[in-house]
């Protein structure tokens, strides 16, 4: 078992923007850590995507179900959806309590335990594990039983920050999507190889970069 390498600080409720734009731009740079029973998985996030209050296309859109009343919990709670019946993805609640928002985590850099994503993801290159929102959930062993977890309640599953961990972030529009693609809705790191999607939505000319995550 690889031992963890990577000093990461959990972060508190407190420290995260209560926006979901502003926290799905903020989250770029942080870290999804899950402490598995065969060891420590962890990825740095290098794509998230905001789905804000209003948005057509989030799970929240419709009100509170039974399905979806992890969106509406205090930010800093994981909603786990299996999409098309093939794949989890993760997203995290944005907003104050009974508000539904959602960040969607789409792609990191892995850290700690490679090997036991490659476990997860039998054959895949160490730039392919997480790269994209269903590759996350494999390699980090994100299933069904972690939707409504507190990321910041002291469990296994959480989220952290490095020190320093101030990243360069770029936006650009959302993928996968029918409608309300065209707003730059989707934050990155530029120049990162972990990153997902058509790389023609990359290029530095059609994007707005900024300062990263705050210290």
């Amino acid at each position: 078992m690889r031992a963890e390498t990577f000093p990461i600080l959990p972060l508190s409720r407190d420290e995260l923007p209560v926006d979901t734009v502003e926290l799905a731009r903020w989250m770029v740079g942080k870290c999804l850590v899950h402490d598995t029973p065969q060891g420590r998985v962890s990825g740095r996030l290098v794509e998230t995507e905001a789905y804000p209050v209003g948005d057509s296309t989030s799970y929240a859109y419709r009100g509170l179900k039974p399905y979806n009343g992890a969106l509406f919990r205090a930010r800093g709670h994981a909603y786990v959806r299996l999409v098309y019946g093939a794949s989890y993805t993760i997203n995290m609640s944005s907003e104050e309590e009974g508000v539904g928002a959602a960040v969607l985590f789409r792609a990191v850099e892995p850290l700690d335990g490679i090997e036991l994503m490659q476990a997860q993801r039998p054959g895949a290159k160490r730039v392919d594990l997480a790269r994209g929102p269903g590759r996350l959930c494999a390699a980090l062993a994100i299933g069904p039983e972690w939707d409504g977890a507190d990321l910041c309640g002291g469990g296994a599953l959480w989220i952290g920050r490095l020190d320093p961990d101030a990243v360069r972030v770029a936006s650009t529009q959302r993928i996968g999507l029918t409608r309300e693609m065209h707003a730059p809705l989707r934050f990155y790191v530029p120049g990162s190889r972990f990153v997902s999607g058509p790389k023609r939505l990359l290029e530095p000319a059609a994007l707005s970069g900024s300062p990263g995550a705050r210290s």
